[in-house]
Formats: C-alpha cells, sequence, structure tokens
C-alpha cells in the first residue's frame, strides 16, 4: 500500500509498505481522504516538539470499513463510512481517573506521536469509530477538526445568550465560531484576513472585525456596552492575542486558550483577580464533541465547501505540503485523496 512519511524537516517520501491486519478489537480501514491540520505543517517544518521521524502525517480522516476484528460488535460493518477520534488515553493518570481523557497525560495523536492516516489502510480500535448515514466522505474529513472548537465552546460554558469572541478564523476558530452560534451565542470572528472573516460569517458569526485595519478594543466598546464579551477563545496563539483575552474580556468573563503562544507571555495579572476569571485550556475533544459536530454538519450548519481550499492526491501530497508551507495564509484546509471514493 502506498504511504506518505515525512521524513526530516523539509524532505517527504511515498513508498509501498504491507497493509496491517486487524487485532480482535480492530478494524481495518480503508482511507479515502485526510484533512492537513497546522501540526502536520508543523512537522514538515521541524516546529513540532512532539514529533520523531519519520513520521506518517494525518488525523483528520474519512474511510470506509474494510475489514473487522473477531471482537468487533456487528454494527461496525464492512463498507460503513466511518471517520476516527485519533487520540489515546492510558486510563491510569489523574485525567483520566477523572473522566476526561481528551487530554491524557500519555495521550498519542496519530500522525503526530505514532504514524498517521496518510495511507491506503490503517488499522484503529472500533470504540474510536463515528458514523453519519447523511455525511460525505468530504464531510467526515472535516468532523475531527471541528471538534476542537466544539471542545473549546463547552469548556468555556458558553450559553445562549453569551457575547464571544474568537480570536482567529482558520478551521479550527471556524468550528469554535460555528460551535458557539449553535449554543445560541452572539459571536464576532477576529482575524486579519477578510477572506477567512467572511468565512467566519459562513460558520455563523453576527458579526467580524479585521484586527489590522479596526481598532478591536472600540469596536467591543461598542459592541458590549463598555462591558467587553463574556467569553474569549483564543485561537491563534500569539502573546499578544494571549494578553488581548484577558484585557477584553468581561469582568467574572471565561477566557479559553486553543492555540499554544509561539513565545513566553508575558501578563498584567492583577487583571486576573479584579476580573475574578475563568481561564481554562482545551486540548483535543471527547466522544460528545464528535456526535455534536456530526449533528452540526448533517443540519448543514457550516461551509464545508468554502472551507476546503485545495484537494491533492496522494501522489501530490509532497506538492501540498511545500506550496503550504510557502504561502500559508492562502490556505483554510486542504485534504489528501488517499483512494477513489
Amino acid at each position: 500500500m502506498k504511504t506518505f512519511a515525512i521524513t526530516a524537516p523539509g524532505e517527504t517520501r511515498l513508498f509501498e509498505k504491507s497493509p496491517p491486519e486487524p487485532a480482535p478489537n480492530d478494524v481495518l480501514l480503508r482511507i479515502h481522504i485526510v484533512g492537513c491540520c497546522g501540526s502536520d505543517l508543523n512537522t514538515f517544518r521541524g516546529l513540532n516538539p512532539m514529533v520523531t521521524y519519520p513520521r506518517v502525517p494525518g488525523h483528520e480522516i474519512a474511510a470506509t470499513i474494510e475489514e473487522t476484528g473477531t471482537n468487533v460488535p456487528d454494527e461496525w460493518h464492512l463498507g460503513m463510512q466511518v471517520t476516527v477520534s485519533p487520540y489515546t488515553s492510558c486510563g491510569h493518570c489523574n485525567s483520566c481517573r477523572s473522566g476526561r481523557f481528551n487530554c491524557c497525560r500519555y495521550n498519542e495523536t496519530l500522525g503526530v506521536q505514532r504514524d498517521g492516516a496518510m495511507t491506503e489502510y490503517l488499522t484503529v480500535p472500533w470504540q474510536k469509530l463515528f458514523h453519519s448515514d447523511k455525511l460525505s466522505l468530504k464531510e467526515l474529513a472535516l468532523v475531527e477538526p471541528l471538534t476542537v472548537g466544539s471542545h473549546a465552546v463547552d469548556r468555556g460554558d458558553i450559553t445562549n445568550g453569551d457575547k464571544v469572541m474568537v480570536l482567529g478564523c482558520g478551521t479550527i476558530g471556524l468550528g469554535t465560531i460555528a460551535a458557539a452560534a449553535m449554543r445560541g451565542a452572539e459571536v464576532l470572528g477576529v482575524d486579519i484576513d477578510d477572506t477567512k472573516l467572511d468565512l467566519a460569517q459562513q460558520a455563523g458569526a453576527a458579526a467580524t472585525v479585521n484586527s489590522a485595519s479596526e481598532d478591536v478594543h472600540e469596536w467591543l466598546q461598542l459592541w458590549t456596552d463598555d462591558e467587553g464579551p463574556q467569553a474569549v477563545i483564543e485561537a491563534i496563539g500569539l502573546p499578544q492575542t494571549f494578553r488581548a483575552a484577558v484585557e477584553e474580556v468581561a469582568f467574572a468573563g471565561r477566557v479559553v486558550y486553543l492555540g499554544y503562544a509561539k513565545a513566553p507571555v508575558q501578563y498584567e495579572t492583577k487583571l486576573f483577580v479584579q476580573k475574578e476569571l475563568n481561564i481554562c485550556g482545551s486540548r483535543n475533544a471527547t466522544p460528545t464533541d464528535f456526535k455534536s459536530v456530526i449533528s452540526m454538519l448533517e443540519a448543514k450548519k457550516f461551509p464545508i465547501d468554502a472551507v476546503v481550499t485545495k484537494k491533492y492526491s496522494l501522489d501530490d501530497a509532497a506538492q501540498a505540503f511545500q506550496a503550504w508551507d510557502a504561502a500559508p495564509a492562502a490556505y483554510t484546509k486542504i485534504l489528501v485523496q488517499i483512494s477513489k471514493e
């Protein structure tokens, strides 16, 4: 089977290997489409500290079941279209004992700490599968990245009537906007790219601000009657946006961080106390998030076609990464077609 690997920063290889055999609790998947994540680009650039080389990337998956292990329940049958939760959990660390398996201390994500789905066949435990009769393979490939934003909305306790600012309107930010809007929140999307701001409105943002040309603070004061938004979700990962989240959120507000800041962040920490803020991180996603996003996509509440910038074949995967690396702002979501649908 054809397999694509990043062998070193800036270097890739397409090669042949034998298909895996499913263990008793596994299914063998025929991979059709894999979405490219920002973590994959960082792996290509040599900027992902969790990756060793060579690494097969890919954890945003649309596949069909090709074979089932002897212990797999009958509900998971041959030919079924599925997507996959790409995370592992040890079951023993503090987060697992607390029922928060998504942030297991020893998690290994497909395509990051272990080889991923940019290959023709892959085995996964049946418990990691999610199915929808109503979604296309293209839509299934978008489920996992959208669950990350859904989980951030859950972490921020976003409810009907909240005013929420989302910093960053890439794929993760768009998923955040859509999930918050589905809960009845009024969402403001902030970015420096007008194309992404247009996508934010299609995803459910009530309003958008281009922070390169408009004063976000001034805009927020008008939008919230000088209160600030009840919640800010940061989906960029820059020191200035980490600080802006704390500075702009309302007193007694909630701040959720999705991105890793690319450099140390210096805060005016008195705002933490004066505003009595709830500040939290958000990592990966839960089964509930997968089910919620699938329901959202089934209801056609997300602009899938507009978000997908380009699709490449597996043979052209190296070209995809080179083009993305050269002009990252030009792409919202890249899909790689692994095998024919």
